[in-house]
């Protein structure tokens, strides 16, 4: 199926005198198996004068094609994210396409010529992954590269093309004059050429620039100059083309009055600033003045007028006049009669809404409407609402709170016109508000039944059983507003039955009712004084009485269920309204539940035996006497039995306070007795027990003693000693508090020494004494003691004593003091030490020597017998082994604590001390420091460190430089006043002693060795410094010097001075101007010197800035149709080489600069390519590394002069085509979600001719033109704007387009949402894929 696309093209063409073009206007699609929903292209073609001599055009375009009737959600049609751009380059060089392509699927990237030849050997395709970039590159070009070509990029829903061209002119290099001079200095035989023709000229500068004429009629021996210029002047006039070329003329337009009419015509213009009046008849339209009558556009190279809301008056002749062509067509309005579009129709509506009535007229009327109900005429007031739409055509009558009264015809005339429809009313259904109810009444009682309905306004029956009672005497009926009810008195069993209310309404033949049933129930006898339960005590009269309220109704006793009769011992009674049951003497055939049962009434209780509990006096006379016995671990079971009734609360208390069941304890309960269960006895739970019965008759007690027998407690306290010497110690103490239940028979006295675990019995006494000496004891020995009390039970747990002395305490002594080394040498040493200052109470015996190797933990005794002197030579040492040694004293308790260890000490022989050092001078120096060295000594052992001490000149005593011996034969004194003399020696030190000390000859000074100035080359000071104007010029050096050298600046020779800071410091120096200026470029020079030399360093300083401008423009045209500038050099030009100059051009008719030429280091240029008759102005600026000069312009415009041209114009006899299209949509609306407060667009694209009548709905009812919505339709896009949305802008929208030739709708939807309402954003976001535009 074929398929049509819609093309648009947007351009502009720009045309040459000696250039000849011919361009398409308009291009054919055709597809024949694919249908294309919207086809766009956009196309622009720019004619431009190159240095080719064949036809140059530049050419840009874009189409783009939609094959997929659908497109699935996230895929698309593919689009150029970065196109393509034409290329204009010259033979040789090189040229590259660069595309970056979207789509989904991916698509894929083809490229094609125009001219359908094959890409040439040069192209290469490929596609850069890091730019994600697809590019055809042509590294050398030919003339045959020369071509259109296009990039197509293609997927499953369609194809993207875009179209550029590459303009190859030839290369033509620049004439070498020094190369000509260099071979004409060599005579060479000239060649003879034969005389060129005019005609031969004619073609070879046909192709050639104008500034190059010259040049090539000398080259070519050609003198007539001026007569083949002539010749080619009149050449090229035969192929100018026409200042304004007609595509398309204006065409008679026939319109309806009120519509909108367009007068559209088609065309080319040489020059786009071509003056264009509109006329109507031979007066020009003044548009600006129009008030929106009339409006002018453009789309690409078509005009337009558009004349709105036309009327009989615009009728007439149109006329455009461009240039020098007239176009002429005329505009037809045709005025209808008025009648109705949309005739009234009947409206049925609910009671209480609103009714509106709506007529549209086909044109706007100035006659008022009269809208009449029951022949009176209806104004605008609180009831009825009289409106006209903004267009004046639609009329509409709202009647609000529509009543009964209301119903009927309506009428509308307009003039002789007249509209009639009537209005019907549906009545609001009557409801129950509350609804009859059931109710349940007794003989001689009231009834009554309610509801509440709806409505007041109704009409209301009541029915007892389907038969109308309304008129009844019988029955009381009252009626409230919206409620009414119906009350019967002393109701009886035939008033039963169901009642009903019918309601209706007038203008209803609906019957609403609702229903209830109303029950009478028989009379029956209450109770008005009931029965009680009874207890009494076995044998005792008791008495059951219920009092009813009726004396007639008689009544029967129940016994657990059966009927009382008249038997021993029980008598019934009545009394008129009392019942009596009356028990002469009760018994346990008498208990139960006794009930009394009449006609409707029912009275029960219960009759139960209540004697007080009792337990057998002998029982308590036998528990009194003897107490409960029991051993420790074993069970106390304790049984009492008891009589009463009810049976009673059974509660043990032991010492008064009650005791609960737990692991041990239970407590079982029956009928006639109660046990007390303890298990596991402790001698803690012996003590009165007391078991209390207690009921609501009475309490019984029962008291007895139980008693646990265990082994007795321990005796009690401290154990107190009498006598504590070397041959007896004498205790006492107290008799257990607990005896275990049983007598005490005697105490076990035990014994052990201190430090020992077993324990030995040393005696044993009656209970009788608490008292035991033992003499069996040895002087000064420790003893601890534990005394035990006997029962026949067994021993109880110990008391044991503190430990006891006999006699005064005898301790190890303590410690020797710490052993001190003498006498060293590679087999013995010398251990001396002191006694310790305490014996222990008995004289030190002797003493232990130990020894162990140095890291070692295990100490080796070195003497077998017990030394008797603080003095001993240990001997059997292993040579240059370290030992350490420790000693320990010995008396009668044995030996004591070893003492602390000694120093470590070598077994070698003795060290020498080191002799004299050598050699000590001075290294070097500086302000705070002084370096020194030396050589070790020649005599005695090698030394381990060195003593270095100092002296100022001004001390007289000697001060260690370190705390510590220096190791090293080099040291650095720091700390040092500056110029401040010192005096050095120094000392070597080992294991042997200190050697003699040798002093500095002579003292030395604090300040570094004398030195030239010298600069630091490592600084990376440049010779050479470029500065931009305003900027910081900062110069830093860095030198060394001793002492620090004088600091001198200079510029040009010259000490400088004025606007720089100069900062200076021992080893550095800064020069800084803030801003610097242009004078401030020079040669800076940095001077050093002190008294041991003097150095200087230069630095080149350029201060550069925009240059200033040019001066003193003028303008030449040499030749024809050339201007050649002149201009003095910018001041600049010397200082830089790199400056040069952009010569730039401008048409007077247009605000752009274009670039003549660029990099230019003359001061003259001849700028080419200009067309006659037009007039130009020129600028020069000044360009270097920091940027452009302030442009030097041209002050009046140059005109290039123009010679006078005649044509004649023959045109075509247009025939109009018929471009009739039925609305379509080509973009539809889209669903639209927007946040409260902000703006919403909703906008589509349709197709349709002859120009639809464009209409918005909002929920199906019409926009009219209200400041609350924008609308606009031009040129097939439809744009509604709702400013600053609300929540009552929601809703569904809908786009109406209509023509003669059919309509077409498009509906959208656009939902409002707060910044808050994250759960409906969120549904939104993810449905947004779905054509919803999220804002």
């Amino acid at each position: 199926m074929a398929t049509q696309v819609l093309q648009t093209f947007s351009g502009r063409v720009e045309q040459h005198s000696e250039i000849q073009m011919s361009s398409s206007s308009s291009t054919t699609v055709t597809v024949s198996t694919t249908k294309v929903r919207k086809v766009s292209q956009t196309s622009k073609a720019v004619e431009e004068q190159s240095e080719q001599r064949k036809i140059s055009t530049t050419v840009e375009s874009f189409s783009q094609v939609q094959k997929s009737f659908e497109i699935p959600p996230g895929e698309c049609v593919p689009d150029f994210e970065e196109k393509p751009r034409p290329i204009s380059a010259q033979e040789g060089d090189k040229a590259s396409f660069k595309v970056k392509v979207t789509g989904n699927p991916k698509p894929t990237v083809t490229w094609k010529r125009e001219s359908g030849r094959a890409l040439t050997e040069g192209a290469k395709t490929f596609y850069d992954s890091i730019n994600k970039q697809y590019i055809l590159k042509i590294k050398t070009l030919t003339m045959e590269d020369a071509d259109v070509y296009k990039c197509i990029a293609s997927n499953a829903h369609g194809d993207a093309i875009y179209t550029v061209s590459l303009v190859v002119t030839e290369s033509m290099p620049p004439l070498d004059f020094k190369k000509k001079l260099k071979k004409r200095s060599v005579p060479v035989a000239k060649e003879e050429r034969k005389p060129i023709t005019e005609e031969e000229m004619l073609k070879i500068l046909a192709g050639a620039d104008k500034k190059d004429y010259e040049r090539i009629c000398a080259e070519y021996g050609f003198t007539d100059f001026r007569g083949i210029l002539k010749k080619l002047k009149e050449m090229k006039k035969k192929v100018d083309v026409e200042m304004v070329k007609v595509l398309k003329p204006l065409e008679d337009v026939t319109a309806k009055a009120d519509t909108n009419v367009i007068l559209d015509t088609i065309l080319e213009l040489k020059d786009p600033n071509t003056k264009m009046m509109w006329f109507k008849g031979t007066e020009p339209l003044r548009i600006q003045y129009s008030l929106g009558k009339y409006e002018l556009k453009q789309m690409g190279t078509k005009y337009m007028l558009c004349v709105s809301s036309v009327s009989l008056k615009d009728s007439g002749s149109y006329t455009l006049k461009v240039g020098d062509k007239v176009l002429s067509a005329k505009i037809n309005v045709i005025d209808e009669p008025l009648k109705l579009v949309s005739d009234l129709k009947p409206m049925r509506v609910t009671e209480r809404q609103t009714a509106v009535f709506e007529v549209r007229l086909s044109k706007k009327t100035s006659e008022p409407p009269i809208w009449k109900f029951g022949g009176k005429e209806v104004k605008r007031d609180e009831k009825f609402d009289v409106s006209v739409s903004e267009d004046g055509l639609t009329y509409t009558l709202k009647i609000k709170d529509v009543r009964p009264s209301e119903t009927g015809e309506y009428t509308l005339s307009l003039g002789d016109l007249t509209a009639k429809a009537p209005l019907f009313i549906d009545r609001i259904p009557i409801k129950f508000v509350s609804h009859l109810k059931n109710v349940r009444v007794k003989e001689k009682g009231k009834a009554r039944l309610e509801c509440e309905m709806s409505s007041k306004d109704i009409h209301i029956k009541w029915l007892k059983d389907g038969r109308d009672i309304t008129n009844n005497p019988r029955y009381t009926f009252m009626r409230e507003g919206k409620r009414a009810e119906i009350i019967i008195d002393d109701c009886d069993l035939a008033d039963s039955g169901e009642y009903a209310i019918v309601c209706t309404q007038d203008s209803d033949a609906q019957e609403y009712v609702s229903s209830a049933n109303l029950t009478v129930d028989e009379r029956f006898a209450t109770v008005k004084s009931g029965m009680s339960d009874v207890q009494c005590p076995t044998g005792s009269t008791a008495e059951l009485c219920v009092v009813l309220n009726d004396e007639k109704v008689d009544g029967v006793w129940l016994k657990d269920g059966k009927e009382v009769s008249d038997m021993s011992g029980i008598q019934v009674v009545k009394q008129g309204a009392v019942h009596k049951l009356i028990f002469s003497r009760v018994g346990d055939d008498q208990e139960g539940k006794y009930t009394f049962r009449a006609k409707g009434a029912e009275s029960e209780a219960t009759l139960s035996i209540a004697d007080p509990p009792t337990i057998d006096p002998t029982m308590l006379e036998v528990l009194a006497i003897h107490p409960v016995t029991v051993k420790a671990g074993q069970t106390a079971t304790i049984k009492i039995p008891f009589k009463g009734k009810p049976t009673p609360k059974v509660t043990w208390y032991k010492d008064g306070i009650e005791m609960t069941e737990d692991d041990r304890t239970s407590v079982e309960r029956e009928v006639d007795s109660t046990t007390l269960v303890l298990t596991k006895c402790v001698r803690e739970d012996s003590g009165a027990v007391m078991l209390r019965l207690k009921s609501d008759c009475g309490t019984a007690i029962a008291n007895l003693h139980l008693n646990v027998v265990d082994h007795p407690k321990p005796p009690q306290g401290k154990v107190e000693f009498l006598e504590r010497t070397g041959k007896c110690i004498k205790m006492k103490w107290k008799a257990p508090r607990d005896n275990g239940g049983k007598q005490v028979t005697s105490f076990v006295i035990e014994r052990r020494m201190v430090g020992k675990k077993s324990w030995i019995k040393v005696g044993e006494v009656d209970s009788a004494t608490t008292c035991f000496s033992n003499d069996k004891v040895e002087e000064g020995k420790a003893y601890q003691y534990r005394i035990r009390a006997v029962n026949s039970q067994g021993m109880s747990d110990p008391l044991e004593t503190e430990e006891v002395y006999a006699g005064e305490p005898i301790e190890p002594p303590g410690m020797p003091s710490q052993p001190q080394i003498a006498d060293v040498t590679k087999e013995a040493v010398t251990v001396t030490w002191t006694p310790p200052a305490q014996d222990g109470g008995a004289a030190v015996l002797g003493y232990i020597i130990e020894r162990r190797k140095k890291g070692s933990s295990m100490w080796v005794p070195v003497n077998k017998e017990l030394v008797q002197d603080t003095k001993y030579t240990v001997d059997g040492l292993v040579e240059d082994m370290e030992y350490e040694f420790r000693v320990t004293s010995v008396n009668r308790a044995g030996p004591g604590s070893p003492s602390t260890v000694s120093n470590s000490v070598i077994a070698k022989d003795p060290i020498r001390a080191p002799g004299l050092v050598k050699d000590l001078h001075v290294t070097d120096s500086s302000n705070s420091s002084i370096s020194l060295g030396w050589s070790p000594p020649e005599h005695g052992d090698e030394p381990s460190g060195y003593i270095l001490e100092v002296r100022p000149d001004d001390a007289k005593e000697w001060t260690k430089c370190t705390k510590i011996p220096i190791t090293g034969t080099s040291y650095t004194v720091g700390g040092l006043q500056e110029r401040m003399k010192y005096f050095f020696r120094i000392r070597a030190v080992n294991e042997g002693g200190v050697g003699e000390p040798i002093e500095l000859d002579q003292g030395v000074l604090a300040m570094p060795p004398p030195a030239a100035p010298r600069f630091d080359i490592q600084a990376k000071l440049n010779n050479q410094m470029v500065v931009r104007a305003g900027t910081a010029l900062c110069i830093h050096v860095t030198f060394t010097g001793s002492p620090p050298p004088t600091v001198t600046w200079m510029k040009d020779g010259i000490p400088t001075k004025g606007r720089e800071t100069i900062t200076k410091g021992k080893k550095h120096s800064q020069f800084l101007i803030s801003s610097s200026q242009r004078s401030d470029s020079g040669i800076y020079r940095i001077n050093l010197r002190n008294d041991y030399g003097e150095v200087h360093y230069d630095v080149n300083v350029r201060v550069t800035d925009f240059p200033r401008p040019p001066r003193n423009l003028q303008l030449v045209e040499e030749v024809p149709g050339t201007v050649t500038l002149h201009w003095e050099h910018t001041p600049d030009l010397a200082d830089d080489e790199q400056t040069h100059y952009i010569i730039l051009k401008r048409d007077a008719s247009t605000a752009t600069w274009f670039t003549a030429a660029e990099r230019v280091f003359s001061s003259k240029y001849t700028v080419t390519g200009l067309l006659p008759g037009r007039k130009y102005y020129f600028r020069v600026i000044a360009r270097n590394h920091i940027g452009d000069s302030d442009p030097l312009d041209s002050k009046d415009p140059f005109t290039i002069a123009k010679e006078k041209e005649h044509f004649n114009l023959r045109m075509k006899e247009y025939r109009a085509k018929d471009h009739s299209v039925k609305p379509e949509f080509l973009v539809p609306l889209k669903d639209h979600a927007v946040r409260r407060g902000h703006d919403c667009t909703m906008s589509c694209a349709f197709l349709a001719r002859p120009p639809p009548q464009v209409s918005w709905y909002k929920d199906d009812v019409k926009i009219l033109e209200n400041p609350r919505y924008w609308q606009s339709s031009a040129d097939g896009v439809c744009t509604l704007t709702i400013p600053t949305c609300c929540a009552k802008d929601s809703g569904e929208y809908m786009l109406l387009v209509e023509n003669p030739l059919g309509e077409a709708k498009c509906k959208c939807a656009l939902v409002i949402f707060d910044k808050d309402d994250k759960s409906l954003l969120e549904s939104l976001t993810a449905h947004s894929g779905k054509g919803k535009s999220i804002m």
